[in-house]
């Protein structure tokens, strides 16, 4: 009799712990299924290309703005956006921005395209681009026979071709110095490597401002040339992620506004992660807001700045600028932003 009791027992205890141990495996099953978010989507990984000066990226991140849009985002920092966007052939970089010239370089050499504008060609955004030049030269006329600076892969050749042409000069009486960022131009023009510099950001041309032996010429908007901007991707990646690049546009959209209503915050956050100075932060918020979309005027300025490359040899083989225009995330996340139809 006590042995069948103690049988019982020990029967009983056995399938207690079974049943708790089902329990648990189920509800382990569950949470292993759902993952750690209770069954959202994963947050896709994006790596952009940045520079220095640029704030938008940072505060998305910083903001939690990427993250509200499900955007898991790492910034890569080059000297230029040109540099950003040359990242994205060798896959540093899932997406990067520049202006027209090393956008449309890039999307014409391969599977690249252009998901949407971000920025205005305006007279006020020329502006911040200012030619600096060594005292001696009091003139356009004088800089016939100088060394003149740009930065290699960006718009800079376009600019000093529109601006010598306006002067008179032909590219064959002056010196083209290539540089790979303007750091390295702001220290050949100290030393009298170089004769001329275009540089933009108050950053730097605060210090230029200041700095003896140079002086500023003239800007940018005073010449023909207006800069629209761009942000591309590779096509790979658009199609994979068609949902999630349409979030990343409208969280770059969000962030954008976030800083212009926020100049102090963002300020602050630029000096705390990049030492740039405050002052120089909130002079430059407002003359250059990112405007996320996609207008007639991009277009326009894009179709300029591919004629001009085309009729150089900088691009070889012309190509259609529609079909280089992936703007379908962009539509479904911020329809009213483009206004451009084929």
């Amino acid at each position: 009799m006590k042995k069948s009791w103690y049988g019982s027992a020990a029967l009983l205890l056995s399938l207690s712990l079974l049943l708790v141990l089902s329990g648990c495996s189920s509800k382990g099953d569950a949470a292993a299924s759902e993952g750690n978010d209770s069954g959202k989507p994963k947050a896709l990984k994006i790596k952009i290309a940045d520079i220095n000066t640029n704030p938008t990226f940072r505060v998305a991140l910083d903001k939690g703005i990427f993250a509200k849009h499900g955007i898991d985002a790492e910034i890569i920092n080059f000297g230029t956006p040109a540099e950003g966007v040359n990242a994205l052939f060798i896959k540093q970089v899932d997406v990067a921005f520049g202006a027209d010239f090393p956008v449309l370089n890039a999307v014409a050499k391969g599977d690249y395209s252009i998901i949407a504008s971000a920025g205005q060609a305006t007279d006020q955004a020329a502006a911040v681009w200012k030619l600096y030049v060594r005292d001696e030269i009091k003139s356009a006329a004088d800089l016939k026979g100088k060394n003149l600076s740009f930065m290699r892969g960006t718009f800079l050749p376009y600019l000093w071709d529109e601006y010598l042409k306006e002067q008179g000069i032909a590219l064959g009486d002056v010196t083209l110095t290539g540089q790979g960022a303007f750091d390295e131009a702001f220290i050949a023009l100290k030393q009298g490597d170089v004769d001329a510099a275009w540089f933009s950001g108050s950053a730097l041309t605060d210090k230029l401002a200041a700095l003896e032996g140079v002086h500023e010429l003239t800007d940018m908007s005073k010449t023909p040339v207006r800069l629209g901007m761009g942000i591309v991707a590779g096509n790979e990646f658009v199609q994979a992620n068609s949902g999630a690049i349409g979030e990343f546009l409208a969280a770059v959209d969000e962030a954008s506004a976030y800083a212009q209503a926020h100049p102090e915050e963002v300020a602050e956050l630029m000096f705390k992660e990049l030492k740039q100075p405050k002052e120089a932060t909130l002079k430059d918020l407002p003359t250059n807001p990112w405007k996320v979309g996609f207008t007639q005027a991009a277009y326009d300025s894009l179709a300029g700045q591919k004629k001009y490359m085309v009729d150089t040899g900088i691009i070889e083989q012309d190509f259609d600028l529609d079909s280089k225009l992936s703007l379908e995330p962009l539509k479904q996340a911020l329809p009213d932003k483009v206004t451009y139809t084929k």
